[in-house]
C-alpha cells in the first residue's frame, strides 16, 4: 500500500511558506476502498493549499486520486484542508 502521507508531502512542502507546521493524518474512511487525510496547516498555507475556488485543492485531490488507483487498488482519497489560527485554535476549512 502507498504512504499516503509520505506522498501529499511531496506535493505540498514546495507550495507553503511553514512546511515544518504542515500535519498530515489518515483518517478513518467510511468503507476499505476509502480513506480520509486531514491536511491541518497555518492560516496562510491553507489558504494556499485551497487557492482561489478551490483550484489547488482540486488539483491536489486529482493527484493523490491518481495514486491511489496506481497500485491497482482502487482506493478513494478525500482530502479534508483545516487551519490553525493564530491564538492555536482550529478553524476548519473544508474544500470539497
Amino acid at each position: 500500500m502507498i504512504d499516503y502521507e509520505k506522498v501529499i508531502h511531496g506535493l505540498v512542502d514546495p507550495l507553503v511558506e511553514h512546511s515544518d507546521s504542515i500535519m498530515i493524518r489518515e483518517l478513518p474512511g467510511s468503507t476499505e476502498k476509502d480513506v480520509s487525510i486531514l491536511i491541518a496547516a497555518e492560516d496562510d498555507d491553507t489558504a494556499r493549499l485551497i487557492g482561489k475556488k478551490g483550484i489547488v485543492a482540486n488539483a491536489l485531490r486529482e493527484a493523490i486520486g491518481i495514486a491511489g488507483k496506481a497500485d491497482n487498488s482502487n482506493v478513494r482519497i478525500h482530502l479534508k484542508f483545516e487551519s490553525f489560527g493564530e491564538e492555536g485554535k482550529e478553524k476548519e476549512n473544508d474544500a470539497e
